[in-house]
């Protein structure tokens, strides 16, 4: 007998209702037109039919791992929503593989998919700052500030856990525990490991250098260095932001912390 679903809680419906229509946009735009298989361009192209497709059992397996994801064991708003979008690139990311994508394509999809969500949230974030202050110092602290509010408050495991300074022109954040990295390992853990960790590193670990970019917004790169991560093992996720570059980096700072 296949085991029923459990419902889903009132505010999971209604965030699941305001992420619909972000996740639709995005799949469209990255995904149509996209190869199947970049080793043999013959199979053709992600068609509208395949990409609406995907996106509908996606969201059924998101139903299906919802429980796994402890929603209502995570103390703030922020963390609850974040590992939703987790349990959402997961479930896309296994769907993709269980059509025959290899892992890396899809890892690297899926990761693009996730990007296009993640940048218009970050633009979204970055325009008080951009509204009150042309100095890129202030535009990347006070975003991180209003981040760091939400969805990104810290109040300790299960919910984010971090340790923030500053240091002249940069900003650290250093994260000793990461919710959304927290359900996808305990996902592996539990069950046959499909790479589903790798497909979290490689997306949403890897948001942040272009991120950092994205909140300055002063046109150029190199707003961010990290040595370590959660995700491949460390204790840590050392972060370190800066709006201009300087012959100093973090690294030394980062190794010392």
């Amino acid at each position: 007998m296949t085991q029923k679903t459990p419902p889903l809680a009132g505010w999971q419906r209604v965030v699941k209702v305001f992420a619909r229509p972000v996740v639709r946009r995005a799949t469209r735009e990255i995904l149509q037109g996209r190869l199947l298989d970049p080793e043999d361009a013959t199979r053709g192209r992600w068609l509208r039919s395949d990409v609406r497709a995907f996106r509908g059992a996606t969201w059924r397996r998101v139903d299906d791992l919802l429980p796994a994801a402890g929603l209502d064991g995570l103390p703030t708003w922020g963390s609850r929503l974040n590992v939703f979008m987790a349990v959402v690139t997961t479930a896309a990311y296994q769907e993709m593989v269980d059509r025959g994508v290899s892992r890396d394509y899809a890892a690297t999809l899926v990761g693009d998919v996730g990007w296009k969500i993640y940048a218009w949230m970050l633009t979204a974030s970055a325009i008080p700052a951009r509204l009150l202050t042309r100095s890129p110092e202030r535009r990347l602290r006070w975003t991180l500030d209003l981040l760091m509010w939400f969805p990104f408050s810290a109040p300790g495991a299960p919910a984010y856990e971090v340790r923030t300074w500053s240091d002249g022109e940069r900003v650290f954040t250093h994260w000793t525990h990461c919710p959304p990295q927290t359900f996808v390992r305990s996902l592996v853990d539990a069950g046959s490991d499909h790479g589903e960790l790798d497909a979290f590193y490689r997306s949403w670990c890897l948001y942040d250098w272009a991120g950092a970019d994205l909140l300055v917004g002063d046109g150029e790169r190199g707003h961010y260095e990290r040595q370590r991560t959660l995700s491949r093992g460390d204790a840590v996720c050392d972060m370190c932001w800066w709006a201009r570059r300087s012959a100093e980096n973090c690294a030394e700072t980062i190794d010392s912390a």
